[in-house]
């Protein structure tokens, strides 16, 4: 039996004859097969999200683990969440099979290999407040699923995501999300529509997350880290806005804050120091709206 992310696409047998706009067309009508798959998944994303916010409320961490396309979507997810949302790099981490050469070229037979998984967990040092999320278009590699096993036994949450409800990582997933999204328009070409739904989940998992720790005020990002001219300014006009001052005075206001957009925010509205500000902040856990609102 073929795994459906292998299967034929009866609709794209002669992409080889036609030109380049028909050819984006068909990519495009197949693309827009990947948000109503997603869409169909919402409820368990959604009991995914309040599950990794309760870990790292617990002091827990998050951990994706794939192959191929689907690991280099978690290292790219995993590695943004550090300067949107201000957390510690430990905080949400990722492996891929092969390691950091897999990041740019195919390490070959690096997905069947359970050993790397094993060595990877160590590294990662799991708990049981931690979540492992394996990521894998057929959710068969051996790597992924063996990660998921081991976490169970050291007590850890578990998350599985595929595009193959057959796959074998179900069985080692507390919550497994599953967007079927349908044969790929080049046959086994699973960076496609399956990458495109691994890539949509994951950015509603670490988002929602964040959001239900107070990592956003309303839907200002506002635990951003400052380290470049374009999110000073972004950070000013935050401020600005959350404030209700101008640019300038933001400005003011973040560089006194140590360039803490919520910090600043707090001195503002609350008319109070650095020291103190920060101190309200930490009695609520960081959460801006339980201070100003």
């Amino acid at each position: 039996m073929v795994v459906l992310t292998e299967a034929r696409n009866l609709e794209t047998m002669d992409i080889d004859l036609k030109n380049g706009f028909e050819i984006v067309a068909d990519m495009n009508r197949e693309d827009a097969k990947v948000a109503k798959a997603v869409q169909k998944e919402l409820k368990k994303i959604g009991k995914a999200v309040d599950l990794i916010a309760d870990c790292f409320l617990k002091g827990g961490r998050m951990a994706y683990f794939g192959a191929g396309t689907s690991g280099r979507l978690g290292v790219l997810d995993a590695s943004e969440c550090v300067p949107t949302f201000g957390v510690d790099k430990n905080m949400v981490c990722a492996y891929i099979a092969g390691g950091n050469d897999a990041l740019r070229y195919s390490v070959e037979k690096a997905e069947d290999n359970a050993q790397l998984a094993l060595e990877d967990l160590s590294d990662f040092k799991v708990c049981k407040n931690d979540v492992i999320v394996g990521v894998s278009a057929s959710g068969n590699p051996a790597y992924v699923v063996t990660a998921l096993q081991e976490a169970h036994k050291k007590g850890a949450h578990t998350i599985g995501i595929s595009c193959n409800p057959d796959a074998a990582l179900k069985t080692v997933s507390d919550i497994f999300i599953c967007p079927v999204v349908g044969p790929e328009v080049i046959v086994g070409s699973s960076r496609l529509k399956a990458g495109t739904a691994q890539k949509m989940v994951l950015n509603m998992l670490s988002t929602g997350a964040m959001i239900r720790i107070g990592k956003t005020y309303q839907n200002y990002m506002i635990d951003v880290e400052v380290s470049n001219q374009k999110l000073f300014e972004r950070a000013c006009r935050f401020i600005s806005e959350i404030c209700e001052v101008d640019k300038e005075e933001a400005g003011i206001w973040l560089e006194k804050s140590g360039y803490h957009v919520k910090t600043a925010c707090v001195m503002k509205l609350k008319n109070c120091s650095r020291r103190e500000a920060e101190k309200m902040l930490e009695n609520v856990g960081g959460v801006l709206r339980k201070v100003i609102d």
